[in-house]
């Protein structure tokens, strides 16, 4: 008989910013940023005259396996 492992969590967040992505993947996930990695996938750009949005950033939160929170039984 196998282990049962935990499978890997693995979200795409956009936003603004990179940095607004990484504090809404932190806030969806209810992690600290120790226990996340985080993989920028695309950065935001400021459209016409400098104006933020134009392109949003984009970016990938995976959940390290040893650091996922334990659940309250």
């Amino acid at each position: 008989m196998s282990a049962k492992k935990d499978p890997i969590v693995v979200k795409d967040y956009e936003a603004n910013t990179v940095e607004e992505a990484i504090k809404l993947a932190l806030t969806d996930l209810g992690l600290p940023k120790e226990s996340v990695k985080i993989q920028i996938l695309t950065e935001g750009n400021r459209g016409l005259f400098g104006m933020e949005g134009a392109k949003q950033a984009k970016i990938r939160a995976t959940i390290l396996s040893d650091k996922k929170p334990k659940k309250n039984l």
